[in-house]
């Protein structure tokens, strides 16, 4: 699919606001896959489709979740979460992407999980640190992703726990899959 179309169709499920971050989340995904040698057309379409589902109502991503017989476990957890795979398999049925690359990087965006794809570690990454995102330690985030995607993928990840853990919700497991994941493939090294 083109980028135009692309853009076409996402603005019309977007505010402003949310449709101006997906703009820096597509331009920070095509920065981290020429860096990290990924293909950058899939990491900019699935940058730009990443929130498609965004501002679906919540009874009728439930349902998706529910009817395509997703992880239950999504629904014991903030809404927030949602969006991802509901998106994947909205962008999949309504803008006709059919691949799976593209697909599970937008599954993927919000919770991560253990053994990340390439395209999946760029697109999670560039959703956390796009240009318009101003919070403490997004500059830590943005340098380490210079450097080493694994080590701001894992610093990422150690901040949505925090986070969460800072307000005493719950952290999906995936979250935690994917922290674990990468913390011991760095004490394998």
């Amino acid at each position: 699919m083109e980028r135009e179309k692309a853009l076409e169709l996402v603005k019309a499920q977007l505010t402003e606001r949310r449709y101006i971050h997906t703009l820096g989340v597509a331009e920070s995904a095509v920065r981290l896959a020429k860096k990290y040698h990924a293909d950058q057309k899939k990491a900019e379409l699935a940058a730009i489709f990443h929130d498609y589902a965004k501002f679906r109502p919540k009874e009728e991503m439930k349902q998706i979740i529910l009817d395509q017989k997703m992880d239950e476990r999504l629904l014991s957890f903030h809404h927030e979460l949602w969006h991802a795979p509901v998106g994947a398999y909205l962008v999949e049925k309504e803008a006709g992407v059919t691949d799976w690359e593209v697909l599970d990087a937008i599954k993927y965006h919000t919770s991560g999980r253990a053994g990340m794809a390439l395209l999946e570690k760029i697109v999670y990454l560039a959703d956390y640190i796009e240009p318009g995102r101003n919070f403490p330690g997004v500059e830590e985030a943005r340098r380490l992703a210079a450097k080493d995607l694994d080590e701001a993928v894992l610093y990422a990840a150690g901040h949505t726990i925090t986070f969460l853990i800072g307000r005493n919700q719950p952290v999906f497991p995936d979250t935690i899959a994917l922290y674990n994941d990468l913390v011991m493939k760095k004490e394998g090294e």
